[in-house]
């Protein structure tokens, strides 16, 4: 089992990032100490009142602290951008990570996004696969002719090659059955997003698994991303972090997507979704989901707004004594 971290970049109304950036200088380098094999970053734009800092200068801002660990979106909202800015952007991540980077992409859903980019958000899907496909040829080809629904380019080949022969692997987020199937076909891995429960995922790992069959395809990574906290003290550790995680789904709510915390109590929410307790049940949690799903790769996001510090990075450790 690899275990990794989703970073939090989003901050409340009114904190001050200038102090918050060392922070997340340090809780790269803790978990970089204590095991943690991969960094994932996440994208959104207009989350005003949430301050959010944005996903290429932190990453590029935070590899050297990764070093050695993959790095990647969880998620990069692929639709909202012009897939040759993300083929370049992608290969120069690539060769500076030596050979680390992973393009961890998925549809969006939020209608204002799209709305200010000025495409059409029920457009997504087909702008996605067109994307992916011409992301790929820019990675391989010397240079590419490509006249699709919504992109061109005419011999043409970008500045840059990935390290990684072939590219990046793409990681590909979905909730629904089609997205899952989307996934297995043009993907290199299925991206499980955090707020899912295990009940949700199972059948929908079952579709990805058999898609994956239909088409003779094999991939090594299952990887699936959860919200997790690691207390000193099981009996505590709910109350510690649920403020942060409250705020968090309330965001989720406010922003339009469909959030549990609208029509359920904290714990209720908790259940079979977040992995928050101490050392003992987390091990317990994870071995868990790791029968159930067959996944192997970990992606823990351990701070949400308003977290203290302090709390953080005694996660951090303890989830590293667990796993790293």
């Amino acid at each position: 089992m690899k275990i990794g971290m989703f970073i939090n970049t989003q901050f409340p109304e009114g904190d001050n990032l200038a102090a918050r950036v060392p922070e997340l200088v340090e809780q790269v380098r803790i978990a970089r100490q204590s095991g943690f094999q991969s960094l994932l970053f996440p994208h959104h734009y207009l989350t005003a009142p949430l301050q959010m800092l944005q996903i290429a200068p932190m990453m590029a801002y935070l590899l050297r602290e990764a070093e050695g660990m993959t790095i990647g979106g969880n998620i990069l909202l692929l639709p909202l951008e012009n897939p040759v800015h993300v083929a370049e952007e992608a290969a120069t991540m690539d060769v500076l990570s030596g050979g680390k980077f992973i393009l961890g992409v998925g549809l969006g859903y939020r209608e204002g996004e799209f709305e200010a980019m000025g495409v059409s958000l029920k457009e997504r899907a087909p702008r996605f696969s067109e994307s992916i496909g011409l992301i790929r040829r820019l990675w391989t080809e010397d240079r590419v002719t490509h006249h699709g629904r919504f992109y061109s380019v005419t011999d043409h080949g970008i500045s840059l090659k990935p390290l990684q022969a072939g590219g990046p692997p793409v990681w590909i987020a979905g909730l629904v059955e089609a997205a899952v199937k989307r996934a297995a076909r043009i993907g290199d891995a299925w991206l499980i997003a955090n707020a899912t429960t295990l009940g949700a995922t199972e059948p929908l790992m079952k579709v990805y698994r058999d898609t994956l069959a239909g088409l003779g395809k094999t991939v090594s990574e299952f990887p699936i991303a959860r919200e997790c906290y690691v207390g000193a003290n099981h009996k505590t550790a709910m109350d510690e972090c649920r403020a942060a995680l409250e705020y968090k789904y309330n965001s989720y709510a406010a922003w339009g997507m469909e959030s549990p915390t609208a029509h359920m109590s904290f714990e209720e929410v908790a259940r079979d979704r977040f992995i928050i307790g101490d050392k003992v049940y987390v091990k317990e949690e994870i071995a868990r989901w790791e029968e159930k799903l067959g996944v192997n790769h970990m992606i823990m996001r351990v701070q949400w707004p308003g977290l203290p510090q302090e709390q953080v990075l005694g996660s951090i450790r303890r989830l590293g004594e667990i796993y790293g």
